[in-house]
């Protein structure tokens, strides 16, 4: 989206974007009570996090957490609306062509040389794949051209911080378990057997690649490049998916992972796309949801914190604390109990248990009941993370988040698929 049509957009659209509302909190602040506006996900603008930060940084925090559609559209249009962006590397393209962040001063980021390598090179280890699609590592730097690419500069289009490797739930009350990259499959998201009880992310640059993949997975269709879907392709696939939806196959689009959680818990569906803290929230609750390792490999996402092109001043200098606190140690610590990874996870290490590291980062059994973010037991003794270790998980990335060259014609495709 070029900065002409963000203000076309941005006149069409003034009248139907709310502000966030200001969260009071009883907190004495210090540098004059520099105020932070986050805009992000329910994924990490979690009040605890907040809280937190506050009392570490001395600032005042506000945050404002959307579907992620909704957050990119905002983002892209309102630059001056936020001072902090929190989403997905997906969402890089279109905000640096919007003119809508700022770039990252590599030197002002205190932790850079722990961040590992799965975001500098884009592999976490040397046998891994690297995937199809944007990965990570072709965004993050600006080039003298202004464009984003590999090649390392000082200056940076986000800070990689939580990431995470992306699958499926299913209940396996109603699903029999399978087992992990031998049985499991996205083709489950298409099967007839799970008609009517199916559930998928609405996000066009996310739950694309989920249905993609399972269309795939049931030799429905191929891909020359599932990274890069040509129109012809996107034709073919959104016929297949309109199709089912007509038949009613999909029970529900979710936008929000608390509207997941809600999903699975009202029996609405008994499968669908799923993000971890969901995944972690169900099982606290004794629902038994399973996630998914693919046999065909995961849907990758980077999380990127971005500046906006508006923050200036004290504001900014806030920004890059608060940055920087992302990648003390605790906040990293905090998402993997939600089974988010960090960017320097050996800093998080001294935060987590050695039960808790174990199982969370090196995939294995759990010596003990784990507790998520809400200090419900999330996790049974003896249980393994599914897909195995950090390394093992991230070496099998099928497609990362991805705005691709047919964003447009995708997004309008998605729009007539969830319409349907």
């Amino acid at each position: 989206m070029d900065k002409s049509r963000r203000k076309t957009l941005k006149n069409i659209a003034i009248g139907s974007l709310a502000g966030a509302a200001a969260i009071k909190a009883p907190y004495v602040f210090s540098r004059n009570k520099v105020t932070l506006r986050v805009l992000g996900t329910h994924v990490t603008l979690q009040e605890e996090l907040r809280e937190q930060a506050m009392a570490d940084l001395g600032i005042n925090l506000v945050f404002e957490p959307k579907g992620s559609a909704a957050v990119l559209q905002k983002a892209s249009m309102f630059p001056e609306s936020f001072d902090i962006y929190e989403q997905w590397s997906n969402s890089i393209n279109v905000l640096w062509r919007s003119g809508s962040i700022q770039s990252i001063d590599k030197s002002r980021i205190i932790h850079w040389d722990e961040i590992n390598n799965l975001t500098k090179t884009g592999k976490v280890s040397p046998d891994a794949k690297i995937g199809a699609g944007d990965a990570p590592y072709k965004l993050l730097h600006v080039q003298a051209d202004n464009t984003l690419g590999s090649e390392h500069t000082n200056q940076m289009s986000y800070l990689p911080y939580v990431h995470n490797v992306d699958s499926f739930g299913y209940n396996t009350n109603v699903i029999a378990k399978g087992v992990p990259y031998e049985t499991e499959s996205w083709g489950w998201l298409l099967d007839k057997k799970n008609s009517g009880k199916v559930g998928v992310v609405n996000a066009p640059t996310i739950g694309i690649f989920d249905l993609a993949l399972a269309a795939q997975a049931n030799k429905l269709m191929t891909f020359k490049n599932i990274g890069a879907m040509t129109k012809a392709e996107l034709d073919q696939l959104f016929s297949i998916l309109i199709d089912l939806k007509q038949s009613g196959h999909f029970s529900g689009f979710w936008t929000s992972v608390p509207e997941s959680v809600q999903f699975m818990q009202s029996d609405r569906v008994a499968i669908q796309s799923m993000f971890s803290p969901a995944v972690s929230a169900l099982n606290g609750q004794g629902i038994p949801i399973t996630y998914a390792a693919p046999k065909e490999g995961y849907r990758g996402w980077q999380g990127v914190m971005c500046l906006s092109s508006a923050t200036q001043g004290t504001v900014k200098d806030a920004a890059y604390d608060y940055m920087n606190w992302w990648l003390s140690g605790w906040p990293g610590a905090f998402v993997a109990r939600q089974g988010y990874y960090i960017s320097n996870p050996q800093r998080t290490k001294t935060h987590l248990s050695q039960a808790e590291w174990d199982y969370w980062y090196e995939g294995k059994p759990a010596a003990m009941q784990l507790k998520g973010t809400d200090n419900k037991v999330s996790v049974q003794t003896g249980d393994i993370r599914s897909g195995g270790s950090y390394e093992k998980r991230f070496s099998n990335v099928a497609v990362w988040n991805t705005v691709m060259p047919t964003y447009d014609y995708s997004i309008q495709k998605w729009y007539e698929f969830i319409n349907a």
